[in-house]
């Protein structure tokens, strides 16, 4: 029986199970990847257990605890075993991040439970393609934008490496004093999360372009595989000082990944409108949809 005495917390240290472990079930939503929730730890207290050849994870955000659906092989007893555990430890949405591949393993082992949606937590697959060419009259606006850039900042683009990672982090502290970072809560664990990915940068494993304009970086980003078909965008930032700027580290980012993944994550929109305005202008080839259960349901599937 699955209990919470199963589970630890995730560290930096278990970097190699995790790898070992999704190269056997490799994930599709950024939200279960190692990097998010190291760096995210402090936020969303991630803890993980491994049970009959399972990862089962779990976060508490502000004593609210959830649980995601196990990855292994497809063991009806672990399921049943987080399900039990998700009820009894969890908050009223006691299931998250539910993705298709295992929405249908689920349904086909209990037909009557109901799986809700989660657009809020949808994630935006472009083609790499798409991101680095912006052909098309889809495209046309965003073109126009980038031809302003580059005429306006003659911009020079860089690898993130161990000789510019302090730049970066001076980057990013003048991109939180212009955010305010310390006065909004969300932009707060955020700082605290990039801050933890640049100064992890190698033991992390992440790749990372940087923008340089008139001397000084003013944009970057940070990625890293997620699949063998797939890289995903963790972190990009940028300073207001040259318009475009956001535009071009997003095609810059995808011109370097394109010869090695068809398609690029870039993340859900958390349901933040103007976000999603912007993802979508980018035309996505589709959306990672993710579901979730309620405690009710799961209730009344326990008492069956």
């Amino acid at each position: 029986m699955l209990t919470n005495r199963d589970f630890r917390p995730v560290t930096l240290g278990d970097r190699e199970f995790f790898v070992r472990h999704y190269q056997k079930y490799p994930q599709v939503h950024s939200d279960n990847t190692f990097t998010n929730m190291v760096c995210w730890n402090h936020f969303a207290h991630y803890e993980y257990a491994y049970v009959r050849g399972n990862l089962v994870l779990s976060s508490t955000i502000e004593e609210k605890t959830t649980f995601r659906p196990p990855i292994g092989p497809r063991d009806p007893s672990v399921l049943a075993d987080v399900i039990r555990l998700a009820v009894a430890e969890g908050d009223d949405v006691p299931l998250v991040l539910v993705d298709n591949p295992s929405k249908s393993w689920i349904t086909g082992v209990y037909p009557g439970l109901p799986l809700y949606t989660d657009r809020n937590y949808h994630e935006y697959l472009y083609r790499t393609r798409d991101l680095a060419d912006l052909s098309g009259k889809k495209f046309q606006t965003i073109r126009h934008h980038l031809n302003k850039f580059q005429r306006n900042c003659m911009p020079e683009i860089e690898l993130i490496t161990g000789k510019n990672l302090n730049e970066v982090r001076d980057f990013l502290v003048r991109w939180c004093e212009w955010k305010n970072c310390d006065k909004e809560p969300i932009l707060a664990h955020e700082k605290d999360a990039v801050f933890f990915a640049i100064s992890h940068f190698a033991e992390l494993g992440l790749m990372g372009l940087a923008i340089r304009v008139r001397g000084s970086i003013g944009a970057m980003a940070l990625f890293e595989p997620l699949n063998e078909t797939t890289a995903v965008v963790h972190f990009e930032k940028g300073l207001p000082d040259c318009e475009g700027i956001y535009k071009s580290i997003n095609q810059e980012t995808a011109r370097l990944l394109l010869d090695r993944f068809p398609y690029i994550n870039r993340e859900s929109d958390m349901g933040v409108s103007g976000l999603r305005e912007a993802k979508m202008r980018y035309h996505p080839d589709h959306m990672i949809e993710v579901y979730y259960a309620i405690k009710k349901d799961l209730l009344d599937l326990i008492a069956k």
